[in-house]
């Protein structure tokens, strides 16, 4: 009975957009949100790797998630969601750059449909939301992606 009452939490989730879509992370995995702020390009990157930033005397990868899920839609691209290190395992500081952080909310399992993300790498599922939908993603999209970030560390040095 334990187990049933535990899976049964609401787990907080953070809201972001993304183009025309709203997404949500688990905002367990989330070490904080900063403003978007210059970047410097690092030559031979990924597509989805926009740069690094000096993140309060951290080297912090950004990159866009849109690349990633391969999302439509331009947006203000004003705020950087930065994964704590402890969290993902990603070989290094990572930032995910949003166009705009909403709310924090607790989502319910009931909440939300698995179903039809099941072979979508990267989605944990959509949660349905008065008359809306939220996309829940993960910050492990693709395990090709800690590879890439070693590249971008390797180029760095």
């Amino acid at each position: 009975m334990a187990a049933t009452e535990a899976e049964a939490e609401p787990t907080k989730v953070l809201e972001f957009g993304l183009g025309d879509g709203t997404y949500c992370l688990d905002i367990g995995v989330i070490d904080e949100i900063v403003d978007a702020g210059e970047l410097t390009r690092i030559p031979n990157s990924p597509d989805h790797v926009e740069g690094v930033m000096d993140l309060r005397g951290r080297t912090t990868t950004i990159v866009d998630p849109k690349t990633l899920f391969d999302i439509e839609g331009d947006g203000k691209r004003e705020r950087i969601v930065v994964f704590d290190d402890a969290e993902i395992d990603e070989g290094g500081t990572v930032g995910w750059m949003v166009d705009e952080v909403f709310q924090v909310r607790d989502v319910s399992p009931e909440d939300v449909d698995r179903g039809t993300t099941v072979e979508d790498e990267g989605v944990r599922g959509i949660v349905k939301s008065d008359d809306r939908f939220v996309v829940w993603v993960s910050p492990d999209v693709d395990d090709a992606l800690a590879a890439d970030l070693d590249d971008v560390d390797a180029a760095e040095a």
